[in-house]
């Protein structure tokens, strides 16, 4: 018998978890208490946001459901090593839809794992390598997840940063946001020493440290960070204006397109044209826009149009076809 009211509301909630009805008699045999505990601990719940589902009949049911909002879940250890180690895997590598928001869960998550857990995770990953990934540089997740926890926190970020050119530096940061472009992430922070803000390629971040100082977030010169990513490769000499129509209306495309790749303009209900400045690869580009899953056309630059007829002819080949 659960004597502790709180211990035995978890273990509860932990049991309606599970997505299956209940019967009341048979969480109260579980429990080691009388059906009147289990109505009285199923109101404490629902008191407490989560949105339990009694059904009518002999024994009667329960059930949790979804509610409005999202309450704490109960994670078992080997749920909560299953998260983790997906979590893992994905924020290693800057994957489309893995942005974010995802980084944050799994900072918050290797927060409060147990140290058995965080060992059983650690070595889950370390024994088991993906047949595919992303074509861009991998990270450690330990890193996404430090940078997560103090833009999370508004906590200062100190780190060693290697420049493109091989450089190296240390920087103490105001950090805002993290960026996933699809191959890589990126940082955008305010630079203390620099008094401006930055742009940071977080595969070139070593030995993050949160410092535990707290600031108050500084306006972004732009109106969000990835926009200011954006602007930010514009001024790199690497980039190129890049320009091309899409044979599908603008709200359906803008769906499937990145964020800092800006937002395509409607030109009739069923085109709309995209122009942005951006810095990937060209043969990068390409495939990017093939892959997006509609028919485009090229109006600069030249050498992106080549670069995609160059692929277009490369993989009817593949398919043993030559014919237009």
């Amino acid at each position: 018998m659960t004597t502790d009211t709180p211990a035995r509301l978890l273990q509860l909630l932990s049991l309606l978890q599970t997505p299956r009805e209940w019967p009341g008699g048979e969480l109260a045999e579980r429990l080691g208490v009388s059906r009147r505990t289990v109505r009285r601990d199923i109101d404490r719940l629902r008191e407490l946001g989560y949105p339990v589902q009694a059904t009518l009949g002999a024994d009667g049911g329960y059930r949790l459901v979804a509610g409005k909002a999202m309450p704490p879940l109960v994670l078992d250890d080997e749920e909560a090593v299953a998260i983790a180690v997906g979590l893992r895997a994905g924020a290693g590598h800057a994957l489309e839809g893995v942005d974010e928001a995802s980084v944050r869960a799994l900072a918050k998550l290797e927060q409060v794992l147990p140290s058995r857990l965080r060992h059983r995770v650690s070595t889950l990953q370390a024994a088991t390598t993906p047949l595919t990934s992303g074509d861009g540089p991998t990270i450690a997740p330990e890193t996404l997840t430090v940078m997560a926890s103090t833009v999370a926190g508004h906590e200062r970020l100190r780190f060693a940063y290697r420049a493109a050119d091989g450089t190296e530096s240390r920087r103490v940061t105001e950090p805002y946001r993290l960026v996933s472009t699809g191959r890589r992430w990126y940082l955008v922070a305010y630079d203390l020493d620099r008094a401006d803000w930055r742009t940071f390629r977080v595969d070139r971040v070593s030995e993050p440290f949160a410092t535990g100082a707290r600031f108050t977030p500084r306006e972004l010169p732009t109106g969000s960070a990835a926009e200011y990513l954006r602007r930010s490769m514009q001024r790199r000499q690497d980039s190129y204006d890049l320009d091309v129509t899409f044979a599908a209306p603008a709200q359906t495309v803008a769906a499937r397109l990145p964020g800092w790749l800006g937002t395509p303009e409607p030109v009739d209900e069923q085109t709309c044209r995209l122009r942005a400045t951006v810095s990937d690869g060209k043969e990068w580009m390409a495939v990017r826009l093939a892959m997006l899953g509609f028919d485009f056309t090229i109006q600069s630059p030249r050498e992106l149009a080549e670069v995609v007829g160059e692929l277009g002819a490369r993989l009817k080949r593949a398919a043993g076809t030559t014919r237009p």
